[in-house]
């Protein structure tokens, strides 16, 4: 990354001029506790004894044995608080929010795990939270709005546009604008104007970090392969950062493949080849759009994969061929869970899936003396309805019917 917050021709600082004091006094900051001791005691004293860091690497045994390829280790970002990676990043931006002075914290969510991570750490540490989310992602993850309320945030509805990841992203920069004085907006994912995309990997690096100790502890050796899903990008860079300086370790992102790669039918920046260079947001990345530059639908069963740009970072590393970038359909993902399930015992998030996916996909070419490493990123309790509905369980179906009956009697 250069001074200004480019990675190679992408990311920059693309923002109304309102917001310029806003973004300089944040990259003051982030640089402030950068080599602040007292700031990071904070943070890794909060992610042990409320988080539950650090969270494990799970040999799968089961896996491996099915396979009969490399070793299969799971990191379990599930086991946090929350359920998911995201509070890594929240509960570290919340503590710099408090070091600014601000009173109130907003943020974006499309799964719901950042909006639960961010309601959590606003409870936890006295701010204000205010969530926006895609009227179309509030129905398909209800349970991690309920959750949210529960904590105290409110929760915004967005009812424009696709009603998804990127339209809760533009009603939180407009409400950034109008209140960034007394308001710090909690960017979930690394995409955005700089320094969000440094800030998010910086604080989900941790991720990686524990993991690389941890195998080192149980095999003595690093990972052929480490593989994450890829929407935003935090938790695809958090797991591969600590990897990067070595060439030997391939690092595989999976994105939404959604139906398939027609347009509209998916999520998949980099892998089907659609997206364009553009800028939105605040910065400047490839995006699913038209030849006018308007954002296109997108499309998958995991709400938080369908965002329609992603991070400068990794879209430069894809560039650079650091990073590979695969995309898994729907129906790779519905086999997917299904097998990690029955194998693990494990229920990973639909977005976590997709990673396990792409690994499935290529096990059969690494050899019993490798080792890989798939980031759980979180976990599908929040996707219970999604996932009965992949599975075409005409049991839960007919549950659902009679409550939907009796909700409409009620009413």
């Amino acid at each position: 990354m250069n001074a200004d917050g480019y990675y190679g021709s992408f990311g920059g600082t693309f923002i109304p001029e309102i917001l310029y004091p806003a973004i300089s006094e944040l990259k003051e900051h982030f640089e402030q506790i950068k080599s602040d001791a007292d700031f990071w005691n904070r943070y890794y004293e909060i992610l042990r004894n409320f988080s539950g860091r650090p969270t494990p690497l799970t040999y799968a045994e089961g896996l491996t044995d099915h396979f009969g390829s490399a070793r299969i280790y799971i990191k379990r970002e599930d086991l946090n608080h929350s359920g998911a990676h995201k509070i890594n990043n929240a509960l570290g931006q919340a503590l710099l929010a408090k070091r600014m002075k601000k009173t109130r914290v907003i943020a974006e969510t499309g799964a719901g795990q950042h909006g639960v991570a961010t309601a959590i750490v606003a409870a936890k540490l006295g701010l204000e939270a205010t969530i926006y989310m895609g009227r179309e992602d509030m129905e398909r993850q209800y349970a991690n709005v309920f959750w949210m309320k529960r904590f105290g945030a409110q929760v915004v509805p967005v009812d424009f546009g696709s009603r998804t990841l990127k339209d809760a992203i533009n009603e939180a920069l407009r409400d950034w604008v109008s209140s960034f004085e007394t308001t710090h907006y909690l960017m979930g994912t690394a995409s955005g104007p700089h320094p969000f995309p440094a800030l998010v990997a910086y604080f989900q690096s941790i991720i990686g970090k524990e993991a690389k100790e941890q195998l080192l502890e149980l095999e003595g050796k690093l990972p052929s392969r480490v593989y994450a899903c890829v929407g935003g990008g935090s938790n695809a860079l958090g797991v591969f950062q600590e990897f990067m300086v070595y060439p030997e370790v391939e690092l595989v992102g999976v994105e939404a493949g959604g139906r398939g790669p027609e347009l509209g039918a998916h999520a998949s920046r980099i892998a089907y080849g659609q997206a364009k260079v553009g800028i939105a947001q605040g910065f400047k990345t490839l995006f699913l759009q038209n030849d006018e530059g308007q954002m296109l639908d997108t499309y998958s069963v995991a709400a938080g994969l369908d965002y329609t740009g992603i991070s400068p970072i990794l879209a430069n590393l894809s560039e650079l061929r650091r990073v590979r970038v695969e995309a898994a359909t729907d129906d790779e993902v519905i086999a997917a869970l299904q097998l990690v399930m029955t194998k693990e015992g494990l229920v990973p998030a639909l977005e976590s899936t997709h990673a396990f996916a792409g690994a499935f996909r290529e096990i059969s070419s690494t050899s019993t003396k490798d080792c890989i490493i798939i980031n759980m990123s979180g976990r599908g309790d929040k996707d219970i309805f999604n996932i009965a509905e992949g599975l075409k369980d005409d049991e839960w179906t007919a549950f659902i019917g009679r409550k939907q009956q009796q909700y409409e009697r009620a009413r």
